[in-house]
């Protein structure tokens, strides 16, 4: 079964819920991950199993990361809040670039995201 990551910023998370509400059908033919609070989330408000890794503040991006490296990601959904500062930036930094260096799909918002999932993974 192919993973696919789940990450979203705090500004983005009600979006990634309605993302992963709309598309639940197809979402579950995947194995989940995701950051600690996106995947609490999504768990919580779906019943869907998500394998979370800590949050994205405290090393969760970097976690998924090596498992893109790893070549245990399938595409990488990250909706991401260009609005608002974040700390841990050189993590999401190291995400996207590894995501592009390993071509592996990477959705930055709804629209990309839904493009990826109703390819061909």
């Amino acid at each position: 079964m192919k993973t696919i990551a789940l990450i979203a910023h705090d500004g983005k998370k009600d979006a990634m819920l309605d993302f992963v509400r709309a598309h639940q059908d197809i979402l579950s033919r995947f194995r989940l991950i995701g950051t600690g609070t996106t995947g609490k989330l999504i768990q919580e408000h779906t019943g869907m199993p998500v394998e979370r890794m800590m949050s994205g503040p405290v090393g969760g991006d970097v976690q998924i990361a090596s498992r893109v490296v790893e070549g245990h990601v399938a595409a990488v959904i990250f909706f991401v809040d260009q609005l608002d500062k974040h700390p841990h930036d050189p993590d999401i930094q190291t995400l996207l670039r590894l995501c592009n260096v390993h071509n592996i799909p990477l959705a930055t918002n709804p629209a990309t995201a839904q493009l990826i999932i109703h390819g061909d993974l």
